[in-house]
């Protein structure tokens, strides 16, 4: 038991310092498309980051510097203390190293444009925007800001909601390109366009998918998959109409970051079996979802 116990906290302990990796990996990330992608095309990027450099234009229109770096934290913190009351310390953390990061690089890093098009600034700048986003994701972490508030909301009603986060910062464009110029607007709701659709596609913890198993055994089945989730799984007795033999349908809806790992468990004890893995597109009812930690 205490050998269990302390290869359970060795697993911990290096998954914690790969989100740590990640986050770092985000943050540079972040501030590269930053500089390379959106500085020079005047392009403005998402959250509590593009509002800082709004208010950086606006305040240099009347002779002032206020600082990117220190507008980030500005912001963030009080997002930050109302994150750590309704998620936890570890999301917390994480998502306070990453936009302290982002300030941090932005003071001593600099890069310079790779492109000279407008238009392939967007694209690319839009995706790997994006991608930093998700990297903080998939480490348990966020980007701060806006980040904070929408996946607190997500837990709460167990949704997606991305697209709110699009709607919000398309208005904070409106906002730049009634002072800055529609232009470039335009252009900067387009990279953020792509930006929260590539959250959408590589970040989908609120997406459900439906497994039916078919086997001629159920107990291992639902043994497994009991042992390894905390979903509930169906057994529906049915007939071969080819066969003339009797067989077994496991049905169960799992959130499809989950897909991976309960298929491999499932696998593992039963490897001739037929899996059938669907999208789900509605579910009513209760359904588990694993906290943010």
């Amino acid at each position: 038991m205490k050998d269990k116990i302390k290869l359970y906290k060795q697993k911990k302990h290096i998954h914690f310092l790969c989100s740590v990796a990640m986050i770092i990996l985000s943050a540079f990330l972040q501030v590269y498309v930053i500089q390379v992608f959106m500085n020079p095309c005047n392009l403005l990027s998402s959250g509590f980051t593009g509002v800082s450099i709004l208010i950086n234009k606006i305040t240099n229109l009347f002779g002032y510097n206020f600082s990117v770096s220190f507008g980030i934290l500005l912001l963030n913190i009080p997002a930050a203390l109302l994150c750590y009351k309704g998620l936890s310390k570890r999301f917390t953390f994480l998502s306070c190293l990453q936009f302290i990061l982002v300030s941090l690089f932005l003071q001593c890093l600099q890069f310079d444009s790779f492109f000279d098009d407008l238009t392939l600034n967007v694209l690319f700048g839009g995706f790997l925007y994006g991608v930093s986003i998700v990297l903080s994701l998939k480490a348990d972490g966020s980007t701060g800001g806006v980040d904070f508030i929408t996946l607190y909301v997500s837990n709460k009603i167990h949704k997606s909601t991305w697209n709110y986060v699009f709607l919000f910062n398309a208005s904070m464009l409106v906002i730049f390109g009634a002072i800055f110029g529609w232009v470039n607007a335009g252009y900067s709701i387009i990279f953020q366009f792509i930006s929260t659709q590539t959250i959408s596609y590589f970040y989908n913890r609120y997406e459900q998918v439906t497994l039916e198993i078919t086997t001629t055994d159920p107990k291992k089945i639902t043994d497994a998959f009991i042992k390894n989730s905390k979903h509930g799984m169906s057994v529906i007795s049915a007939y071969g109409a080819y066969s003339k033999k009797p067989f077994y349908i496991c049905k169960t809806v799992i959130s499809s970051y989950e897909e991976s790992e309960v298929i491999n468990c499932i696998l593992d004890v039963a490897p001739d079996v037929i899996i059938n893995c669907y999208k789900t597109n509605h579910f009513y009812g209760n359904f588990y979802h694993k906290p943010i930690e």
